[in-house]
């Protein structure tokens, strides 16, 4: 489940790549005063996950961007909704906005049999930590928490990931239900890694931290009704960690999702 927020620039203003915490700190003034006031210092994964101000660029007045909330709970996206609809400024630090319009999105990746492409919109935050580095033979720089790179190979990140949306599953989902890790085979079919960047993260109110973030592109097909489930849970819920900050935020390719009688017919068609 996600919010559409379709924003109108209010002055021309050149686009802020680094405004991910005035940008969070924007959706959370939005549920100050409701229930769900207190999951702002909670200290685990909240259901809460956000993208940028999209499309990017410089910003002209009049013009429309857009920026997509989404959460595990339809009662906090409403929450958020009904604050926006109540205070409308949206000012991201030098981007002043205005909310235009709210539509509520509801995406799935399909029924079994579905294939199609997720992209990561947000950088995706992997740490791998101490006590499983000898796992998968990494040697550490330091002693604390060592982001993931394309050095330490795709194992660690896709056990991480997993085990991390696992967490969530607990969370979120009825827990007679098994999670991510219960059922055999990866999260995705395909891991294109698009690139790997640092980002200076302000992940508390005056404290910054410089992070290993990466950018992917992952194929899937939906096995079953779980596997359904576990990536519609992280389109929600966001993939990795610090999904709360804007990390990890994920959306399903457009004219990407073929279903399952198409792609049998495509394989056909090719044997």
């Amino acid at each position: 489940m996600r919010l559409l927020i379709r924003l109108e620039a209010q002055a021309n203003a050149v686009y802020d790549h680094a405004a991910h915490h005035q940008l969070r700190g924007r959706i959370w003034r939005a549920l100050e005063g409701t229930e769900f006031t207190d999951l702002h210092d909670a200290d685990r994964p909240i259901g809460l996950c956000f993208s940028n101000i999209f499309p990017w660029g410089d910003i002209t007045e009049g013009e429309q961007r857009n920026v997509l909330v989404s959460a595990t709970d339809p009662d906090l996206l409403r929450a958020v909704s009904a604050g926006l609809a109540q205070d409308p400024a949206f000012n991201v630090g030098e981007m002043p906005f205005e909310v235009a319009e709210i539509t509520p999105l509801s995406p799935d990746v399909g029924e079994p049999g579905t294939r199609g492409t997720i992209e990561s919109g947000t950088g995706l935050l992997v740490r791998i930590p101490p006590w499983r580095l000898d796992d998968y033979d990494i040697d550490p720089d330091g002693d604390g928490a060592v982001f993931w790179r394309p050095k330490h190979s795709m194992k660690p990140l896709q056990t991480q990931i997993q085990q991390n949306l696992d967490k969530k599953h607990d969370l979120f989902c009825p827990e007679e239900l098994p999670g991510p890790t219960d059922r055999e085979g990866n999260l995705f079919s395909e891991y294109e890694l698009i690139k790997t960047f640092a980002l200076p993260l302000e992940v508390t109110q005056g404290e910054e931290r410089t992070v290993i973030l990466s950018k992917w592109r992952f194929k899937y097909e939906v096995r079953d009704e779980h596997h359904r489930r576990h990536l519609n849970l992280a389109l929600d819920a966001g993939l990795g960690e610090r999904n709360a900050l804007g990390l990890g935020f994920i959306n399903i390719e457009e004219d990407s999702k073929v279903g399952p009688r198409e792609a049998l017919q495509a394989q056909e068609g090719v044997q």
